[in-house]
C-alpha cells in the first residue's frame, strides 16, 4: 500500500543481529573516507571496519520503526566516451538535482545514519554534494561497496544482496539507512520490497518503512512485499 505522508519522525535505534534469515526468492521473466564528525571508514568487499566508539547496546525492547531509502544516482554525463562507465562523472542536471535531493530529504527528516553505496564515480559524486548541501549528512557512516554497482546488473538479485549488506554493517543504533546504486537493480530491488511496481529515474529516492527490534527482524517480518512505500522523492518535483 502506498502511502502520501513522506515524513516520519526519527525514533530511538535498535540492534541488528549477524545470521540472516532466508530471503524468500523472487522469480521473474526474461582507503578511507574521513568526514567531519563522522564514524566513517571506507571498505573493501568482505571487510568490516569498526566505527571509532561503539555506544552500549540500548535496553529498549519496542519495536521501532526501521526506514530504508533507496536513492538511484544524479545523472551521469556521457562527454567523454573514453571514460569506462564506472569512470563517468555527474552531469550539469546530475548535480543541480543532488543538491534538491539532498534538501528535500532533509526537509523530510529522512536522514540517514548509515549510507551505503557504489563505489562508481558518479555515486561518490552523489553523496560528496549532498554533504556538501546538508551537513546531517556529513554525520552518517559511510561504507562503498564494489558490489553495488555490480549486482544491479543482474536480474533479482539486488533485494537480497542489499538485505545481506544493511545487516552486515548495521549495529544498534541504527535506525535510517540509506542504499544508493544503480538501475534496473534499484528500481526492481524497490519494487520487490514494497510489492508494487516503482519507477526510480536518476536521483530519484524510494522511502520504505517497516518496524523491527532489529534490522534482521524487519526484514523478516516484512519480508517481500510488506515494506511500506511512504512516498518517492523527485528533484524536480
Amino acid at each position: 500500500m502506498v502511502n502520501s505522508t513522506l515524513c516520519c519522525a526519527l525514533p530511538n535505534p535498535t540492534s541488528c543481529k549477524s545470521h540472516l534469515p532466508p530471503l524468500l526468492r523472487w522469480r521473474r521473466n526474461p582507503s578511507s573516507l574521513l568526514l567531519r564528525r563522522s564514524l566513517v571508514m571506507e571498505t573493501t568487499e568482505g571487510q568490516v571496519v569498526s566505527a571509532e566508539e561503539d555506544e552500549a547496546p540500548s535496553s529498549s525492547e519496542s519495536v521501532a520503526p526501521r526506514r530504508l531509502i533507496l536513492l538511484r544516482h544524479a545523472k551521469s554525463s556521457w562527454s567523454d566516451r573514453s571514460l569506462r562507465d564506472h569512470d563517468r562523472p555527474l552531469s550539469k542536471t546530475g548535480r543541480d538535482d543532488a543538491v534538491k535531493i539532498a534538501h528535500k530529504l532533509h526537509l523530510l527528516g529522512w536522514i540517514p545514519e548509515l549510507i551505503l553505496l557504489s563505489d562508481a564515480v558518479r555515486t561518490r559524486e552523489t553523496l560528496r554534494i549532498m554533504q556538501e548541501q546538508v551537513e546531517s549528512f556529513l554525520e552518517a557512516e559511510v561504507h562503498f561497496l564494489s558490489s553495488f554497482y555490480s549486482i544491479a546488473a543482474m536480474d533479482g538479485q539486488t533485494a537480497e544482496h542489499l538485505q545481506k549488506a544493511i545487516c552486515k554493517y548495521s549495529r544498534d543504533k541504527i535506525l535510517t539507512v540509506m542504499c544508493m546504486g544503480h538501475n534496473r537493480g534499484w528500481e526492481e530491488a524497490a519494487s520487490m520490497f514494497a510489492g508494487a511496481s516503482i519507477e526510480l529515474k536518476t536521483c530519484n529516492a524510494a522511502l520504505l518503512e517497516t518496524t523491527g527490534r532489529s534490522w534482521e527482524e524487519a526484514f523478516t517480518v516484512a519480508g517481500l512485499g510488506g515494506w511500506k512505500l511512504q512516498g518517492i522523492v523527485k528533484p524536480t518535483a
